[in-house]
């Protein structure tokens, strides 16, 4: 086959592959820049060098080893853990474990939440279904493709938050799991979670509230004063909550933590198996090894920033948001598609196509982030934009002009 790469015939000298490695980054969009929307965090540089020295510190050591071989990574990953049970308000039978990221920790909700309906009388082959909102995670249905469980996602409210009356419309005595978000990625709202626990509650169905961007941010900027509802086990029907170190808990990646308020919750979660010639093999997740390194990191970064640490980034994070937004809100038609809570913000045009618009800023070396319903641009921020904004702001209002002046449209699509 054409274009293959072959296996090397023989090896090369370290310093060579690392200028490789080094020009071959010249492809990638300046994201140290802050010119990508998405996919990197960063909250200060003390804790991205903090994170990064304990991560090569536990380079080799395996997490899966964490009771047996690497004793130290597994104590840090039950400090982790009772961290953030405190964080979240868990009540004294709570239990958790971190995963390699948010769609991880989402696919071990959903096989909980099966496991609880089947332990409370449904069979194997039954047809299950989950409730959702339309903005919930696709993680959801990545879980529910692979247990065969039906996804019944259901339109928003008007302020583009999840809808418990459509919610209470869609379930039935099958539906084994409902969905909040804590915020929502498209949108960046917090999902009325209280309300949904009320109809979880009324019905006697599972909670998860995916906090997987929120879960380490909006607890701080509550500490400051900001006008943020609950989300955790404050709230009597939430089951389980996923939240993602490695999103604005700032730790290297891949990191990420499930939490259920009961400890047997994680029992149906896990995987146990005793048949095999090895003896009995568990695991709380889908992956077998995990990096001891993204343990032994999140360790550190919690530790280093401590509460007074979050809640100085959030204050920060919250204050470019507000700026951004209102560069954005400056340029002529441009408008937010909703009342945004935290640092995710979507926005689109009245007056120009808007995605010839995120052309224009690509031609400039940014990564325009994208929605396709409603057709707009999407920013999720961290302190790495907050150089960038007066740079981004006037890219974009000088990209919105050409369109506007040259009536252009555009043919791309929006990618996750």
């Amino acid at each position: 086959m054409t274009g293959r790469s072959a296996f090397p015939a023989e090896g090369r000298e370290q310093a060579e592959l690392v200028r490789e490695m080094s020009d071959r980054t010249g492809q990638d969009i300046d994201w140290r820049g802050g010119r990508t929307p998405l996919y990197v965090f960063k909250g200060s540089e003390s804790a991205a060098e903090i994170g990064k020295a304990a991560f090569m510190q536990f380079f080799t050591e395996n997490a899966l080893g964490g009771k047996r071989a690497f004793l130290s990574i597994g104590g840090m990953e039950r400090e982790v853990i009772d961290m953030g049970l405190d964080l979240f308000h868990a009540p004294g039978g709570a239990e958790g474990h971190m995963t390699t990221g948010g769609s991880e920790s989402i696919f071990m909700a959903v096989k909980a939440a099966r496991d609880a309906h089947r332990a409370g009388g449904s069979k194997v082959g039954e047809q299950l279904n989950m409730v959702l909102p339309e903005s919930a995670h696709p993680a959801f249905d990545k879980a529910a493709r692979s247990m065969e469980i039906e996804v019944r996602r259901v339109s928003l409210a008007d302020d583009r938050r999840a809808d418990p009356a459509t919610m209470r419309a869609a379930a039935d005595g099958r539906t084994m799991m409902l969905v909040a978000s804590a915020p929502c990625f498209p949108f960046g709202v917090i999902d009325p979670v209280q309300a949904v626990s009320d109809l979880a509650v009324d019905l006697g169905v599972w909670l998860h509230v995916d906090a997987c961007v929120g879960g380490y941010l909006i607890p701080f900027a509550r500490d400051n004063g900001e006008p943020l509802p609950a989300f955790d086990f404050e709230i009597a029907g939430v089951r389980s909550i996923s939240a993602d170190l490695h999103k604005y808990g700032f730790c290297p990646k891949p990191a990420s933590t499930l939490f259920f308020r009961d400890a047997d919750d994680m029992t149906r979660a896990s995987f146990d198996l005793d048949v095999w010639a090895n003896g009995r093999f568990v695991t709380h997740t889908i992956a077998g090894t995990r990096p001891g390194g993204a343990v032994a990191a999140a360790w550190a970064v919690l530790n280093h920033l401590g509460r007074d640490g979050y809640r100085a980034i959030a204050h920060d994070l919250l204050a470019n948001a507000r700026a951004y937004r209102e560069g954005i809100e400056k340029v002529q038609g441009f408008h937010m598609f909703a009342e945004p809570d935290l640092t995710i913000l979507n926005f689109g045009a009245r007056n120009v196509d808007i995605f010839a618009v995120a052309d224009r800023m690509a031609d400039r070396g940014w990564l325009p982030g994208r929605t396709q319903d409603p057709r707009g641009m999407h920013l999720m921020l961290s302190m790495f934009h907050e150089p960038a904004r007066e740079a981004y702001l006037e890219a974009l209002a000088t990209a919105a002009d050409e369109v506007r002046r040259q009536g252009a449209g555009s043919d791309s699509a929006a990618e996750y």
